[in-house]
């Protein structure tokens, strides 16, 4: 896991700035009710997706969460007032305080989804709608070389898993409501910072130094294959 304290500074740079932003924006509001007056964005991070949410619909208002103090640090600057630092896993909000709650790249960091998924149901009004991101690892495969190379490696059930992240809204009587795509920007993979992202634990794991250092020897070790196409789904609460 990220030292997100130490990630904050630098964190847009890496994760396609203000095109990003945008993107994953339009395509959260897109699938929120025309009705929702408030929403709760989980993991705000930096407050770059927050602050378009904030903006891209009149009325709505946006609170941003992250357990990070130099996340939540980041995002205050952008949404002054609107951020408070917490716990995914346990809000500081009363029962059916939110019109909406969203997560983008939040589930594919935890251990277990379910814990978030039903704090996101506990905090939502009847008619409600949580927004997440799902199989956020599997949008890096795109067909490219690395893929191939790192096929025999890779996780078989992420914790992001949209059959998953279904089950646990089932539990918690949210049912799907809508899908929505946004293109990742400045995010497709290089062989070279997938070897070092093996390296140091984050993927691919079992293949080790020997598949950091084959997957270096791919031609073009500097030049990013594909970009990613990100899902989100909406599940409805009652």
């Amino acid at each position: 896991m990220l030292d997100y304290d130490k990630e904050a500074d630098g964190y847009d740079v890496t994760r396609g700035g203000e095109p990003r932003a945008a993107a994953a924006s339009a395509a959260v509001l897109a699938l929120l009710p025309e009705d929702a007056r408030s929403l709760l964005d989980l993991a705000c991070g930096t407050g770059i997706v927050t602050r378009r949410l904030a903006a891209g619909r009149p009325g709505l208002s946006v609170t941003g969460a992250d357990a990070a103090h130099g996340m939540t640090r980041r995002a205050a600057s952008r949404l002054p007032g609107a951020v408070v630092r917490a716990d995914c896993r346990r809000l500081p909000f009363p029962g059916g305080s939110f019109d909406a709650v969203s997560a983008v790249w939040l589930l594919h960091l935890l251990d277990d989804a379910g814990p978030v998924v039903a704090e996101a149901a506990r905090v939502l009004r009847p008619g409600g709608v949580f927004v997440t991101t799902v199989d956020k690892d599997a949008a890096h495969l795109v067909g490219s070389d690395i893929d191939a190379l790192a096929a025999p490696y890779r996780v078989e059930h992420p914790t992001d898993g949209s059959e998953r992240v279904t089950a646990y809204a089932a539990e918690h009587g949210l049912t799907p409501s809508g899908t929505a795509l946004f293109r990742g920007h400045g995010q497709g993979r290089t062989p070279r910072r997938v070897a070092h992202h093996i390296r140091t634990g984050r993927l691919y794991a079992a293949g080790g130094p020997q598949l950091a250092d084959r997957m270096e020897m791919l031609p073009g070790p500097d030049v990013p294959r594909r970009e990613p196409e990100f899902t989100l789904r909406a599940f409805r609460k009652g």
